[in-house]
């Protein structure tokens, strides 16, 4: 992007664009003339949507930005994991967070540009879309109010809800929403009626507050029954549970497979299994192209804007493409 010829065919490539998305440093564009404020002089109704760490200003503008570091500033490792012992997401959630924020923001530009004839600039922060996604624990600690503690795998103001070893190995998660269901899961699951006269036990936060003891009721219940028998029996009583599966677990969902929900699509490497988007079937005949391989659509690309054989040689001899 540095050479004047790379230039040259992204204003080309611009000229009946809809949107451009990148995510350089902040400062980049602006060097290479193409921010917003220039390019909208040449492209009115060009979207330009800008990806950054921390945003456009502010003094942590220039900042490195990493999904994990954005998972730390942004307080997602303070309730996340076990006491003492932080964790990060399994998946790059600030990474995909910017991601999907900057999504909605140019679909709504795309309508907005329908009513106005103009296009827009958006500014997407991977922390601001971090700390959006932490609003539920955000405001928990409003006004020094005491933030939510790291409660593992488990929920951190209800109890039972997380995870429990059946006598198989496996492990269950399950999760109790009201009075109802407790008496429900005492009477069926652990087969123990006398737990919600206790007084220990008679409310959520009594159940909280004495959840070690209550724990080791619920997993020498288990330990007598396979995580199947468990589950047979939280479904008999109305209560939420699902089982902790592993990725060779989900590869082979039996409700992914029941649903139809696998395509292949191929890659240079050949076929892989991919997802339809969510919300659409095969049915609907979602675009899913072959992953290119890298610069094989470049020949195509300039072809289409005009340059001829000659014209990409001298592209290739100034390192331009």
């Amino acid at each position: 992007m540095k050479q004047p010829q790379a230039l040259d065919v992204m204003r080309k490539l611009l000229a009946d664009a809809d949107v451009f998305v990148q995510n350089l440093a902040p400062g980049a564009t602006q060097r290479l003339g193409l921010d917003y404020d220039t390019l909208s002089k040449r492209y009115p109704r060009l979207i330009v949507c800008d990806v950054s760490g921390y945003g456009a200003d502010g003094p942590l503008r220039d900042k490195k930005a990493y999904d994990l570091l954005i998972q730390s500033e942004a307080g997602f490792l303070s309730i996340t994991g076990s006491e003492g012992a932080p964790a990060k997401a399994g998946c790059s959630i600030a990474d995909i967070a910017a991601g999907m924020y900057g999504y909605t923001n140019i679909l709504a530009a795309l309508i907005e540009r329908g009513q106005t004839g103009r296009g827009k600039r958006i500014d997407v922060s991977m922390l601001e879309s971090m700390v959006e996604w932490m609003s539920y624990p955000l405001y928990y600690a409003i006004d020094g109010q005491t933030p939510p503690r790291q409660a593992g795998a488990s929920h951190a103001t209800i109890f039972p809800y997380g995870p429990f070893k059946a006598g198989d190995g496996k492990t269950v998660m399950l999760g109790l929403q009201n009075e109802r269901e407790w008496k429900q899961f005492c009477e069926i699951v652990v087969r123990r009626p006398e737990l919600p006269a206790d007084d220990r036990y008679s409310t959520n936060s009594r159940r909280a507050q004495h959840r070690e003891e209550l724990t080791r009721i619920i997993v020498e219940a288990f330990s007598r029954m396979s995580a199947a028998q468990v589950i047979e029996r939280l479904d008999e009583a109305g209560i939420a549970n699902a089982r902790m599966n592993d990725m060779h677990d989900v590869w082979q969902h039996e409700q992914l497979e029941a649903r139809q929900r696998w395509t292949q699509v191929r890659t240079p490497s050949g076929e892989i299994p991919a997802l339809f988007p969510p919300g659409m079937t095969a049915a609907d005949e979602p675009r899913m192209d072959a992953v290119p391989a890298l610069g094989e659509h470049t020949d195509a690309i300039l072809r289409e804007l005009g340059f001829d054989a000659q014209a990409m040689e001298r592209l290739r001899d100034a390192g331009a493409i």
